[in-house]
C-alpha cells in the first residue's frame, strides 16, 4: 500500500477505504489492517474507526469487540437479496429512462453495445464487463432520479466486484449478450413494461451465476446473524462450459 496525504477528509477516507473492498484490495471475509492503514493515510485509530462505522453502516465491513473489524463475506441470501432491489431499482430506472432519456443517451448506450458484443464475440471477458457495468449505469443516470441513483450506488457498491468480475461460463455469457439484444431493443422501442421485466430477469440470472462463480459462501437461516459462525465453504457451483 502507498502513501496518501496526511490531509485526507473523513469522506475522502471513506470513499477511498470503500474502492479498496470493492477493488478486492481488501478481500472478502479478510480483517481490516488498521495499523497498515493509519500509515498509509496518516492517521490514528480514532478517525479510522468513525469510518469503519460508516463502512459498517454501508454494509461492507463487519465490527467485533474483540475481533475488530473485517470486510463483509456474502452468504448466498445476502447475494438473493441484493440482487432481488437491485433488479427493482433497474427495472424502475429502466420504466423512468424509456420517458426521460434523450436520443443523443440512447445513441450512445447502442454504441457501447455493440462495443461490447464485439468483446463478447473475441471472448474478452474484462472490456466486455466494463462496457457492461457502463450500460448499466448509463440506464440508472437516464432516470434522472437523484434518489434512485443514490439508492442503486449504496446497494451496487457492495457486490459490483462479484457483479463484474466474476467468471461466466460461455453459455451464461451468452444468455447474458441475448438479454442484452433485449434490453437495447426495448430502449429503442421505448417499452417501459418490456424493459422492466428484462431488467429485472438478467438480474435475477446474474445472482445465479454470483453464487455459482463462488462468491458467497452458505450458511444456515439461524446462522446468518452471527458472521463469525459462517461456515467458509463456497456456494454450490455450476459446471462451466
Amino acid at each position: 500500500m502507498g502513501n496518501a496525504s496526511a490531509s485526507i477528509s473523513h469522506d475522502e477516507l471513506v470513499a477511498q477505504i470503500r474502492t479498496m473492498i470493492v477493488d478486492g484490495v481488501l478481500p472478502p471475509g479478510s480483517k481490516i489492517p488498521e495499523r497498515e492503514l493509519c500509515e498509509r493515510f496518516k492517521i490514528s485509530r480514532t478517525p479510522l474507526r468513525e469510518v469503519l462505522k460508516v463502512l459498517a453502516a454501508e454494509g461492507h465491513v463487519t465490527l467485533s469487540q474483540n475481533k475488530g473489524a473485517r470486510v463483509i463475506l456474502l452468504t448466498t441470501r445476502d447475494v438473493d437479496e441484493l440482487y432481488e432491489v437491485l433488479g427493482a431499482l433497474e427495472a424502475l430506472a429502466g420504466e423512468l429512462a424509456v420517458a426521460r432519456m434523450t436520443n443523443e443517451e440512447l445513441a450512445e448506450i447502442k454504441a457501447m453495445h455493440y462495443e461490447m458484443a464485439l468483446y463478447h464475440q473475441r471472448r474478452e471477458l474484462a472490456p466486455y464487463y466494463t462496457l457492461n457495468r457502463r450500460i448499466h449505469e448509463a440506464i440508472v443516470k437516464a432516470s434522472r432520479s437523484v434518489v434512485l441513483q443514490t439508492l442503486y450506488e449504496q446497494i451496487g457498491a457492495r457486490i459490483r466486484r462479484a457483479r463484474f468480475v466474476a467468471a461466466m461460463p460461455n453459455h451464461r455469457w451468452d444468455e447474458a449478450m441475448s438479454e442484452h439484444e433485449g434490453i437495447l431493443n426495448a430502449l429503442v422501442r421505448r417499452d417501459p413494461v418490456t424493459l422492466a421485466a428484462i431488467l429485472k430477469m438478467h438480474l435475477r440470472n446474474k445472482s445465479k451465476q454470483v453464487v455459482s462463480a463462488g462468491f458467497a459462501v452458505e450458511v444456515d437461516q439461524e446462522e446468518t446473524d452471527d458472521p463469525d459462525s459462517l461456515r467458509k465453504k463456497p456456494a454450490r457451483s455450476a459446471s462451466k462450459t
